[in-house]
């Protein structure tokens, strides 16, 4: 069940979505969003700190992290962090998908969002070594980390500029096993380039 503070922060976050997509995110205010979402300004700011937490807040690092350090650490660094990240793959629902390909969408171009989508990834891949790096394990883990958020970001970036109509959870895994192949199904997509 969602609470009445998660059901406000949705509402906004839709609100800023429909009115970034049709003026552009610089054309458009907080007061605006709030009026949008049917909130006061201040409300917003409960929410969210500024308008560009709106596109960039991301509450998936500690749960990453997590699922990362549940993977036997017997295992290479680089497939902890690929089956930890696709252990992951049922949270990624249709809602969700559709919401984190709008924010994507609206924000590539525009460079302090892009540098904000940078700290956001640079922060999980630190969450993911804090978390799970073994003794002595941490720059493996640093370089695998690295390696499979760069796969999954640059999956992201394309995916949100076309029409495809793949979920996040399929995104992950296609972005993941193209670095890890050994947990493909053996069924490879073709690529739509």
């Amino acid at each position: 069940m969602t609470s009445r503070a998660e059901a406000t922060r949705a509402r906004l976050r839709e609100a800023a979505l429909d009115l970034f997509e049709r003026r552009g995110y610089h054309e458009v205010t907080v007061e605006e969003i709030a009026a949008a979402a049917g909130v006061s300004h201040m409300t917003f700011f409960r929410h969210f700190a500024t308008k560009e937490r709106v596109l960039l807040d991301d509450p998936f690092d500690p749960v990453i992290a997590d699922a990362v350090a549940d993977q036997p650490v017997d295992l290479p660094a680089i497939e902890r962090v690929a089956r930890g990240m696709l252990s992951l793959q049922p949270l990624l629902d249709a809602e969700l998908t559709s919401s984190a390909r709008r924010g994507i969408a609206v924000a590539v171009g525009i460079p302090e969002l892009e540098a904000g989508m940078a700290a956001n990834t640079a922060a999980t891949e630190r969450a993911i070594v804090e978390r799970a790096a073994p003794p002595g394990g941490r720059t493996e883990m640093r370089i695998a980390a690295a390696a499979c958020l760069a796969a999954v970001t640059a999956s992201m970036l394309e995916w949100a500029g076309t029409d495809r109509r793949d979920t996040l959870g399929q995104l992950l895994t296609r972005a993941l096993t193209t670095v890890v192949p050994s947990l493909g199904s053996g069924e490879r997509e073709e690529d739509d380039r």
